[in-house]
């Protein structure tokens, strides 16, 4: 697993989000350039969507509430804009770089995660999103506090 370089990860707050507050509906938007290998984290009460590019390789995730309990849902779409030959490769491409995009994410927040320390110990349920039910999956990625 690759770890994250804090110099190579760019944090912004759009409107409604601070850098303590909200909790639920807390909602993430991380890019990155193929070029630079730069990250792009926006944190807010929306996605990101304007930042999202062709090839839909975001990573989006969100605080939620499930049977009274916070969790992290982490959404990824495997499919793409591809021949279904592809989908295999970038679920593979998803896996191999979700820990650093989860690292980038905890890391990029740290100041809210400080502040809300048993988010630390939250689920994070990742849904890889394809029409190829191989492919499609709901999994459990341990906690935020995994990837610090």
């Amino acid at each position: 697993m690759k770890k994250l370089n804090p110099e190579k990860l760019t944090v912004e707050f759009s409107t409604g989000a601070t850098m303590t507050e909200p909790v639920i509906g807390r909602k993430y938007t991380l890019t990155h350039s193929d070029i630079t290998a730069d990250l792009f984290l926006t944190i807010g009460l929306q996605f990101a969507l304007e930042k999202v590019n062709a090839m839909r390789d975001e990573v989006l995730a969100e605080w939620k509430m499930g049977n009274g309990f916070p969790f992290l849902y982490v959404y990824v779409y495997v499919d793409g804009e591809f021949d279904p030959a592809v989908t295999a490769r970038r679920n593979a491409i998803f896996r191999r770089e979700m820990p650093l995009a989860l690292e980038a994410i905890r890391y990029g927040d740290r100041k809210f995660f400080a502040t809300h320390s048993a988010l630390d110990r939250a689920p994070i349920w990742i849904h890889f999103d394809s029409t190829n039910p191989l492919y499609n999956k709901f999994e459990n990625w341990g906690t935020p506090g995994d990837y610090q």
